[in-house]
């Protein structure tokens, strides 16, 4: 897959895609259905498929000081989309010059005349230009005015619930990974480099691959039962663990982040690209009376964890 950034100097074999447009946050079950619509469509152009989103995500660029929401980064959301099979990834950069476009200037400049895309597939929901005075509807009429052609998905439901990134992110606050994954397609994944920590965890008989969640929205501060992949370096591969996210409240304030125990594995992670899937929430964070306290329910966090990834 081939990440384009610069659409001012576009190499000429990346433009004429049929490409889906949207921020893709969670690459959830609605948003496959869309990229399943502009399959169909590449396959009947014969052009690459593509994907059109937007970094920073335009939420951050317009409420800089809103909580963090979202729920994967970029290089994640890269990695899901390339295991969905996508060919030319359009990440737009959203600055001012952008979000300062009409709606027909948007779709005249970057649809039409720096991409030259071929056909788009929006949501039903799709808003663009400034203001958001754009939506799917005037996109079709713009489309046949400048030579590409536009399909509408319509919304996916799960049990009479619209799939949404904001339905996504009450159900991991709520501490319901499984529903999060119903509506994903898909377990929620939080990818980034293992980073140092304090080494408390190798202390205690359970060395962790720490990893910051800083600019992520956050799930619900507990213990998880997790499946990890390694996705670089010398211990790449599929494995199972329990996983803390919080602040540690054993060990004083301290900043969010997702502290992972692999089972049975031996190595050196700092610096490999890690993801980690919540696949069931076990319990909150605590605060024990002292360390063999902390210990006796760590060991008891993993048999159950075990438990549970047996039968997954």
């Amino acid at each position: 897959m081939r990440i384009i950034r610069d659409t001012d100097f576009i190499d000429p074999s990346d433009r004429g895609a049929a490409a889906a447009i949207g921020n893709f946050d969670g690459v959830h079950l609605g948003h496959q259905a869309v990229i399943d619509l502009t399959r169909k469509a590449a396959s009947d152009a014969g052009a690459p498929l593509g994907i059109m989103t937007f970094e920073p995500h335009p939420r951050s660029y317009f409420s800089r000081d809103s909580n963090p929401f979202r729920l994967m980064n970029a290089k994640a959301k890269a990695t899901r989309l390339q295991m969905l099979g996508v060919e030319k990834l359009y990440e737009i950069p959203f600055n001012t010059a952008l979000a300062s476009l009409s709606a027909h200037d948007f779709a005249q400049t970057i649809i039409a005349d720096q991409l030259g895309l071929k056909h788009v597939v929006v949501g039903a929901d799709f808003c663009f230009g400034q203001g958001r005075k754009g939506n799917a509807h005037t996109l079709v009429e713009m489309g046949a005015q400048m030579g590409f052609g536009v399909t509408i998905a319509p919304m996916m439901q799960v049990a009479d619930t619209d799939i949404s990134s904001t339905a996504i992110r009450q159900a991991l606050t709520d501490g319901r990974p499984d529903h999060a994954a119903k509506m994903l397609g898909h377990w929620h994944c939080l990818e980034n480099i293992v980073i140092r920590g304090e080494q408390r965890g190798r202390d205690l008989g359970y060395p962790t691959a720490n990893m910051s969640i800083d600019g992520l929205h956050p799930p619900k501060f507990g213990v998880y039962a997790v499946k990890i992949d390694v996705l670089d370096g010398p211990h790449t591969g599929h494995y199972t663990g329990a996983a803390s996210i919080g602040v540690r409240p054993m060990f004083g304030e301290n900043t969010a982040n997702c502290e992972t125990f692999i089972f049975d594995f031996m190595g050196d992670l700092y610096g490999a690209t890690v993801s980690v899937a919540l696949v069931s929430y076990l319990r909150p964070e605590l605060k024990f009376d002292g360390l063999d306290a902390l210990i006796t329910q760590m060991d008891a966090d993993c048999v159950t964890a075990r438990g549970i990834l047996n039968n997954v």
